[in-house]
């Protein structure tokens, strides 16, 4: 049940622990953003650079203040009009890990969509890390049966549910916008 994984999930995150989880975009391994040593851990697990970045995941867009110095307005509408899954790269990060946190002092960020991530992310009250479940340099798997086995190895918890939709997912649209308001679209 869909609340049962929810919470053995959220006891993963608690306890500093990585999950692999379905998102509204793609499998995605999550951890706590603002523990350290958890996102390390998610980064030896995709043998990923640290110079790379990973995004978080928040609930609600009226959180993204407690984790910017400063929201541009046309940041609430580009979410709420968005059609599909839309990641900001927001300048002025706070309150995260030191390595969620790109050199240039930005995250991304993306307000989910989508029923487990939205109440986990509501219980657990921090954001969440997410990063595509795949070895660096390797394809993002399209869903859960693409997730190598040196994934689901290395994490502490599978979350059960989705894992037999077949929709074939691709990642969000990444734009990076600027404290004045500019836009510019890293992924579309």
């Amino acid at each position: 049940m869909l609340i049962d994984e929810i919470n053995k999930a959220l006891e993963t995150l608690k306890s500093g622990g990585v999950i692999l989880y379905p998102t509204d975009t793609i499998w995605g391994l999550g951890c706590d953003a603002t523990n350290p040593d958890a996102v390390d851990k998610i980064l030896k697990i995709k043998n990923r650079p640290k110079e790379k970045s990973v995004i978080i995941l928040l609930d609600n867009d009226n959180k993204i203040q407690s984790y910017i110095n400063e929201v541009p307005e046309v940041a609430y509408d580009l979410i709420e009009y968005a059609e599909n899954p839309l990641t900001i790269i927001f300048s002025g990060a706070k309150n995260l890990a030191a390595n969620v946190i790109n050199e240039d002092g930005s995250v991304g960020i993306r307000v989910v969509k989508h029923d487990f991530c939205t109440a986990l992310i509501q219980r657990f009250r921090k954001p969440i890390v997410s990063t595509s479940a795949n070895l660096s340099g390797e394809p993002s798997p399209k869903n859960f049966d693409d997730v190598s086995a040196s994934i689901t190895k290395a994490v502490d918890y599978i979350v059960d549910f989705e894992q037999e939709d077949r929709t074939l997912r691709k990642p969000s649209t990444i734009m990076k916008l600027a404290p004045g308001g500019q836009f510019e679209f890293i992924r579309k």
